[in-house]
C-alpha cells in the first residue's frame, strides 16, 4: 500500500459533454438551454479553415452575451501544430471571464500541455483574472497514448482526459467503420466443439486504450471521459459502448 497523496482535480459535474461548432451561432444559442453539464465551443475539427477567425469572434460573443447558467464552459482550441492556436487562446481567454476550461486536442507529450499552461498563466496575470482556467486534454494519437501517464502529471490545471477514438483509430491504423464502434475482424474463435463447430466472439478494440487512460486518470486525480460513438442510427450500440466505460 502506498501512502502517497495525489491532489484531486477541481470537482465539476461532468456527466455529459456537448460539442458545438463555433461557426454556428444558432447551435450555440440552442446549446445554452441544453441539459449538458459541459459545453465545449469548438474551433478545431468542426470549423473549416476559412471560418476559423469568424468562429473565434462568434465564441467570444456567445460566451459574453448568452446565459449559460451553471454549465462548465470550455473551448476546444486548434492544435499546437497550427497557426490558429495562439490566437484562440489569447483572444478568448483575454476577453471572456465566463470561460472555465480549455480542451487541448491531440496532446502527444507533456510539453504540449506546458506550452498552453505558460500562455494561459501569462494572460491570467496580465488581465488579473480571478478564475483560474482548467484544462482537459484529448488523447487521440499513438504518441499521446504512449505518454498518457506523463501527460496526466503535466499541469496543475489539468482536470480531465478524454479519448478521441476517431483520430486514435487513424493514428494506430485500426480497422474501424464506425467512430467508437467495433469490427467483426477484431474477434477470436473458440475451440471446436464435439460437432466441429466454432463460435466467434467480437472483441472491443478500444478496451486497452480506455483502461490505460482510466488508470492514469485515477492515479493522478483526473476525470476520465469516454469518447464519441458515431452511429446515430444504432442506439443499442451506443448504450453498449457507454456501459463498457461506465
Amino acid at each position: 500500500m502506498s501512502f502517497t497523496l495525489i491532489q484531486q482535480a477541481e470537482p465539476r459535474l461532468h456527466r455529459s459533454e456537448l460539442a458545438v461548432p463555433g461557426s454556428n451561432p444558432t447551435f450555440m444559442e440552442k446549446s445554452a438551454s441544453s441539459a449538458a453539464d459541459v459545453i465545449f465551443l469548438d474551433l478545431e475539427d468542426a470549423v473549416a479553415p476559412d471560418d476559423k477567425e469568424k468562429a473565434r469572434t462568434n465564441i467570444i460573443q456567445a460566451l459574453n452575451d448568452l446565459d449559460w447558467g451553471n454549465k462548465t464552459m470550455m473551448i476546444r482550441i486548434n492544435g499546437l501544430d497550427t497557426h490558429y492556436m495562439y490566437r484562440d487562446v489569447v483572444d478568448i481567454v483575454e476577453a471572456c471571464p465566463r470561460l472555465d476550461m480549455i480542451l487541448i486536442p491531440k496532446v502527444g507529450v507533456p510539453q504540449d500541455v506546458y506550452a498552453i499552461d505558460v500562455l494561459v498563466t501569462q494572460i491570467e496575470q496580465a488581465k488579473k483574472r480571478e478564475k483560474k482556467i482548467g484544462f482537459e486534454v484529448l488523447i487521440e494519437t499513438a504518441l499521446g497514448m504512449a505518454n498518457v501517464e506523463a501527460i496526466a502529471q503535466s499541469s496543475k490545471r489539468l482536470e480531465a482526459m478524454s479519448f478521441g477514438v476517431a483520430d486514435y483509430a487513424a493514428s494506430t491504423r485500426a480497422r474501424s467503420t464506425v467512430i467508437g464502434g467495433v469490427n467483426p475482424d477484431f474477434s477470436v474463435l473458440t475451440d471446436k466443439d464435439e460437432a466441429g463447430n466454432r463460435q466467434t466472439h467480437w472483441q472491443d478494440p478500444w478496451l486497452f486504450a480506455q483502461n490505460r487512460m482510466l488508470v492514469a486518470c485515477r492515479a493522478y486525480g483526473l476525470r476520465p471521459i469516454d469518447g464519441p460513438f458515431g452511429d446515430f442510427s444504432d442506439p443499442d450500440g451506443y448504450r453498449s459502448a457507454a456501459k463498457r466505460c461506465a
